[in-house]
Parts: C-alpha cells; structure tokens; sequence
C-alpha cells in the first residue's frame, strides 16, 4: 500500500507524537491517521460524550488533549466558546467563551475552523473571523486578531470563515478576501495577498523547485502564492454555483486536484512553475465540503450536495485518469478519513462504515451508528480514540486502540 505523505513531500517536521491529529487533515496534511495498532470491530466502543456546541469545526489531538470550537446556538447576542478537553476521558480543562455570530445560513451555524496546534500553542478561527492564539496548557491567551477587519471585510462571507490556519515557518495563514500571514509570535501581519473573493477553503504549502509556495482555493479558482510574500504566481479559473469553493486542493509532486459541489465536478493539473496545467476535467467526483483521501493511487471521496437531488455515492476514482472505478450509495454526504489499508466513512446521520481502501468495490467490514442529527465535520483518529462530532455539538469518542 502506497500513501503518499505531504510532509515528506514538502520537507516538513514530523510531529513528535506521530499518532496526534494537530491540524486540519492531520499530520500529514493528507487526511490519513498515522494510527497502525487499532480494531475495526470496535467501532461502537463509546467511551465518552461530551457537548462542545453548534458548529462544525473538527478537533485538533495534542498532548493528550483535544481542541475544537462551538456556539451557543442564539440567532442574536450569541457567543463561541474554545474548549480543551482531556483526550481520554472529555474532561475539561479549559475553555474560552466570547461574543460571536452565528450565521446559520442554510444549516446550523457555528465555527467550521479545525482548531491548529503547535508548539504548546493552539490557534482557533471563529465564524465572524475571531483569531486566536493560546497556552494549550492552561489557556492562558497570547494575541487575537479580527479577520473580517484585517482583510477589509465589511461582513463575513454567506457561511462564514471555514478555512483552517495553516502553520508555515515562523507565521500562520489564514483565509479571507486576502490571505493573510500573521507572525506566530505577536500575531502582526506579516503579509497579505492581492484581494479575491473569499471562499471557505483551506490552504495547502507545497514546495517545487525548492520554492515553497500556497495554493488555496478563491471563488475566483485555484491562487497559487509565494508562501514568504504572498505575492500571487497565477490564478486558474474555478468557480462553483453559489460561490460555494470550500474543499482543500490535494498536492501530489507537481500534480494538484480539485473538486467542488454542484455539479462542477473535479479537474487535475499540473504546475510548471508558472502555470496549473489541466490533465482531466469530469464531473464523476464534486465533492461539496468534504475531501478525498488518496491511497495507492485512487482517490475516495464522497459526490453529491446535501441540498441538491442528485445522488450521493462514495467513489474511487483512478488519481492520474479520473476513471471512476466504483460508486457506492449510503452515506448521504458524510466525510471520509483512512488509517493503513482502512477507509473509515462517516455517514451524514451519524453512521461509521470501515472497509478496506480497495479499487474493486468497498466491502463494510464493522459499521455502527455512533452519532446522530447532521453530522459534516470529518471524524479523527489519534491515539486510539475515533472522535465524532455532529452539528448540535455532540463529541462523541469510540475507543479502537489497544487500551480501550
């Protein structure tokens, strides 16, 4: 089995506990759990609950301890709170509340940032564009920002800020009508972009030619950027019904995928240095919020809008030919993670399905209900534990690793 790691792409630093989850799409930047000793059949272990919340925002595993955000769900006068929970037991430790929006449009509302850790500091991204940075021992707060007024916002955009903070060096990026790099030190700007208009992607470092440079994903489409001065190196055209681009370009070598919702489909490219260059353009992958994972050359991801009336299948497709190998109904838009050979599909009303990451068809091998309600935020798998989270805000943990 063959699972291409961004970091050894990029040449970045290992995390130091290989199995913690401190970022959006894990330690590897690629969505796939470094976690080798756990038990499929113990997928309906629950070992704890906890409410974080109204929101979709993902948890970040570090230390021991778990970070995401939540809202208290008012229309009017409402607040985000941050919460650090004891990984094994949902205990809290610390938690941080201040005044934020809801924004529930056309779902519930609420933070959809995953929260970033590094270096004994946490930082988390609001709805409205509230930036902070914490002690992720004790909470103690070090510097905040407002995105919104940073990136000469006069209101967030439909569904708010979703984009996860990306570390890069010695700054943090984050997503708005400008991408902006905030020093990790004191939170000043460092840089920021040329203006587009904001979408709800997170961006990717990659390096070519030994340059490092940001993509991330624009309204516009796909903005490539130096990562030391934000200065833009092309934009290729991308856009989706109702300004929806919310899913995290995949970086494979020189080879960069995308796909969106409503029906646009997907498209691979390649970078020269200058330019994306496509390969294949279809519309048999469109993938709404949710990425794919890639293993042995297949990408598995999850088609479909959970407002639109067309089917919602799993699909592998080859990564290289955009040939769909298998299309499987079932799992409304849920998320998709893998650990080793393993697809671990989470269904939208809460299900989780294992099965083997194969390119023949996808065999369930354990499948428990575990949540319920609306669940769209990619579970996580660290250190034994499985977390859950649905849009009300129930955490729910399945121990799978050998001490549960």
């Amino acid at each position: 089995m063959k699972i291409l790691t961004t970091c050894l792409i990029l040449g970045l630093p290992l995390p130091l506990l290989a199995a913690d989850w401190p970022n959006w799409q894990g330690p590897n930047f690629n969505g796939i759990s470094l976690e080798d000793e756990w038990d499929h059949e113990k997928i309906g272990n629950i070992i704890w609950k906890s409410k974080v919340g109204v929101g979709f925002a993902g948890v970040a595993v570090s230390d021991g301890k778990i970070f995401t955000l939540g809202h208290d769900g008012r229309r009017r006068g409402g607040s985000e709170t941050v919460y650090c929970l004891d990984a094994k037991t949902g205990k809290k430790i610390w938690s941080d509340t201040y005044k934020a929006e809801l924004l529930p449009n056309l779902h519930e509302g609420g933070p959809a940032a995953t929260p970033t850790v590094y270096k004994g500091v946490v930082y988390t991204l609001g709805k409205d564009g509230k930036f902070k940075s914490y002690q992720s021992t004790d909470g103690k707060k070090l510097w905040e920002r407002d995105v919104l007024k940073d990136s000469d916002m006069s209101k967030p955009a439909d569904w708010g800020f979703a984009g996860s903070p990306l570390i890069f060096e010695d700054t943090i990026i984050v997503e708005a009508a400008h991408t902006i790099a905030y020093s990790l030190k004191d939170g000043k700007i460092v840089w920021k972009s040329d203006r587009f208009r904001p979408a709800y992607a997170s961006p990717v470092v990659f390096n070519y030619k030994n340059k490092d440079l940001i993509i991330t994903l624009k309204t516009e489409g796909l903005l490539i950027l130096e990562a030391k001065t934000g200065k833009k190196v092309s934009l290729t055209e991308w856009e989706t019904r109702f300004a929806t681009n919310a899913t995290t370009p995949i970086v494979i070598g020189d080879k960069i995928f995308i796909s969106t919702g409503y029906g646009r489909g997907c498209a691979l490219y390649t970078f020269d240095g200058d330019k994306l260059n496509q390969v294949y353009t279809n519309k048999s992958l469109s993938n709404h919020m949710a990425n794919c994972v890639v293993i042995d050359g297949h990408l598995f991801g999850i088609t479909g809008n959970t407002h639109g009336a067309e089917k919602k299948e799993l699909v592998c497709m080859e990564f290289e030919t955009g040939k769909v190998k298998w299309k499987q109904a079932g799992f409304g838009c849920g998320t998709i993670t893998a650990a080793g050979d393993k697809l671990i599909v989470l269904s939208e009303r809460g299900e989780i399905a294992v099965g083997v990451a194969s390119s023949e068809k996808f065999e369930s091998l354990s499948r428990e209900q575990v949540n319920r309600g609306r669940c769209w935020t990619v579970p996580v798998l660290a250190n034994g534990i499985l977390y859950t989270r649905n849009a009300e805000g129930n955490l729910v943990s399945v121990g799978v690793g050998k001490d549960f």
